[in-house]
């Protein structure tokens, strides 16, 4: 496998993508250390670790360590993640027209509908930094001290301008990744946030155990628990349904085509980890509307009750995750369009006959393993939650940054593997291609 790895700075093209792509994730994690000025940081890194187990320092993972500086990319990708899903679900629901008629206008109308998800994202984020700006200003700390020194007005527009900036800063660098370097650019933004805390979380980890605040055993089960969890997560990301397709025989001319036989993958999560980022994006919606009205009572509420060891919710975030996993999949996979272009090529399924029961029949496949991925995730990244509570483990140990870290290597690693499999290198595996596997549902 390491021979393997060295086989992708042989390839001209694949070498200059993964290095721009190390490039721009090195520019991004710099940027994640510049701070506001105006901060008192001490002040501001009591909060987070009095908050470390709750929504607050769960959106301060997907920042990267950002927003527990509060540095110019604190608000990270969110705001484009918000645009992104309001774009879609208007997409879905065809609630505007024009919307309808650009996603049917191929590259064009694509290009179109990402420059709005932009002005979007410009929006969103001039309303979230002002919301933050509010929020840090006012917001009491365990000592009592102020975390803005002079919270006046200019500080404000200052904080507001910076925070968008960077916002738009990080999404062009996102783009600029999934363009011209490897990999999915606004996933691995995600994952270079998370797994840079992976050092800080070992160390928390051995800190906890030489004080006996967490005991041996408890480490032994945390480290399985890690292991089980990332191998269930890589069972299920490389897990496909196959449907068997034949094509019939034709004579065009003198020669005859067609006669064979292949199959339709269909991923159990076919959303990946959009799913999940999707879902926390939501989530974090009430906490920024509080933080417009940090006195006010409804805020107060929100902040008791909206965290991590609340049962509302994690049901909420696991019922926005099953939702999302469907919606992913009726905007990204339409079996009509799919039976109708076997049709007109002369493919069908077996026992199955052509058109509208071949859509049907699919659907009906597509929504039973839909079913079980988005359960499974849902699963992942709730439960572990509970246990890792239980354990007093550091918050990096959870099912969520476990989902993403791993779906967003997998799809990395497969893109790498592509490249080098088109130019006549071998996979990173001994057998070829890191392959999914089959099952049945019938």
């Amino acid at each position: 496998m390491l021979r393997s790895f060295t086989d992708i700075f042989k390839i001209p093209e694949l070498k200059k993508r993964v290095l721009f792509t190390l490039a721009v994730i090195a520019a991004y994690r710099i940027g994640a250390a510049i701070p506001i000025p105006g901060v008192n940081a001490a002040a501001l890194k009591s909060l987070f670790e009095a908050h470390r187990n709750s929504l607050l320092g769960f959106l301060d993972m997907f920042s990267g360590g950002a927003l527990n500086r509060l540095s110019i990319f604190s608000m990270g990708i969110m705001p484009y993640i918000n645009a992104s899903i309001i774009m879609s679900l208007l997409q879905g629901a065809h609630v505007f027209p024009y919307l309808d008629r650009l996603s049917k206008e191929g590259e064009l109308g694509r290009k179109k509908l990402n420059q709005i998800t932009r002005y979007g994202t410009l929006v969103l984020g001039l309303i979230q930094s002002f919301g933050l700006a509010i929020a840090v200003s006012k917001m009491p700390t365990p000592g009592g001290i102020p975390i803005v020194d002079d919270p006046t007005v200019a500080w404000t527009m200052l904080t507001v301008l910076t925070l968008v900036t960077g916002t738009v800063f990080i999404m062009w660098l996102g783009e600029q990744i999934t363009e011209q370097g490897i990999g999915n650019g606004i996933s691995l933004i995600i994952f270079a946030g998370i797994v840079d805390r992976l050092p800080s979380a070992v160390k928390d980890l051995f800190r906890l155990l030489q004080a006996e605040e967490i005991s041996l055993l408890a480490v032994l089960l945390l480290v399985a628990l890690v292991l089980v969890v990332t191998t269930l997560v890589v069972w299920v990301e490389t897990a496909q349904r196959k449907i068997p397709v034949q094509y019939a025989k034709r004579v065009v001319g003198r020669k005859m085509y067609g006669g064979a036989s292949t199959f339709l993958p269909i991923k159990v999560d076919q959303s990946g980890v959009i799913a999940v980022i999707f879902a926390i994006s939501l989530l974090s919606t009430p906490l920024t509307v509080a933080q417009f009205f940090p006195e006010a009572t409804f805020a107060k509420i929100i902040n008791d009750w909206w965290n991590r060891s609340s049962l509302i919710y994690e049901l909420i975030y696991a019922s926005l995750i099953i939702f999302f996993c469907y919606f992913y999949n009726s905007v990204s996979f339409n079996p009509k369009d799919l039976a109708e272009n076997m049709k007109k090529s002369g493919g069908f399924i077996p026992g199955i006959r052509p058109g509208d029961p071949t859509a049907q029949y699919i659907t009906k496949i597509l929504e039973r393993v839909t079913l079980g991925g988005a359960v499974f995730v849902a699963a992942i990244a709730v439960l572990p939650d509970y246990m890792r509570h239980f354990l007093n483990a550091p918050f990096f140990f959870g099912g969520t940054s476990l989902l993403i870290v791993v779906g967003v290597a997998l799809d990395t690693v497969g893109q790498m593997e592509s490249h080098l499999i088109m130019r006549h290198y071998e996979g990173f595996m001994k057998d070829g291609r890191i392959k999914g596997r089959w099952f049945n549902v019938k």
